[in-house]
């Protein structure tokens, strides 16, 4: 019995040292239009083929301003709990809202340099107007996986820490021309650290879109 005592841990640091390392890859996602040219504000977000992603950690304030009778930034992404904050920088009132399912709110007329928040506690996508101003609009983005990210002026989106297994890779506008304003395609486990282009369809601006979501 002495000698089966040293043996068997023996046997489980060898399978340890020959079980294989799970290792986490870079994505680099490029989201162009049909013409070609770099889409900005596009989310492109990862979730796994199967269980759940892990959830995001909040990361500094969020914020989205109101400045020369716009929103800034236009797409916000934020993670489940975040709570946002709308200062108004203009020389007159805003009256900020939304009807979405996924958060509604009023923030009924503030002036300038005063600051309204919403704490955003649901997965989903908000869009957000002015009661007075109807050609501000916004979109918030609330995220339950860590990879998602909003792609920059030239249409990029990198995502790290990305598992080596099978993904689903959801690219979301709020102008793009599919079900729901998104398209999705599987990624196998091999696609990681690679780099994609992803070409979607837009519809031209609307002028008050409010009322999709």
């Amino acid at each position: 019995m002495q000698s089966m005592r040293h043996v068997v841990p023996c046997v489980i640091a060898s399978a340890a040292l020959l079980a294989p390392a799970v290792q986490a890859s870079t994505l680099s996602v490029r989201v162009t239009g049909s013409d070609g040219k770099p889409v900005a504000d596009a989310v492109v977000s990862l979730d796994p083929a199967s269980g759940q992603a892990p959830a995001p950690r909040m990361q500094g304030k969020y914020e989205v301003t109101q400045k020369d009778t716009m929103f800034h930034p236009f797409v916000t992404v934020v993670p489940i709990g975040a709570t946002v904050s709308f200062p108004n920088l203009d020389p007159f009132r805003h009256h900020v809202y939304s009807f979405s399912p996924t958060k509604r709110f009023e923030l009924k007329l503030f002036a300038k340099d005063q600051t309204r928040s919403i704490t955003f506690d649901k997965a989903g996508i908000v869009a957000v107007g002015c009661n007075i101003h109807d050609s501000m609009s916004a979109f918030i983005y609330v995220t339950d996986s860590v990879w998602t990210v909003r792609t920059d002026a030239s249409g990029n989106a990198v995502i790290r820490d990305v598992p080596a297994q099978a993904m689903k890779l959801t690219v979301w506008h709020p102008y793009l021309s599919a079900p729901g304003n998104q398209i999705a395609e599987m990624l196998p486990a091999s696609a990681a650290d690679r780099a994609r282009t992803m070409s979607i369809k837009l519809r031209p601006s609307p002028m008050n879109h409010m009322s999709s979501y």
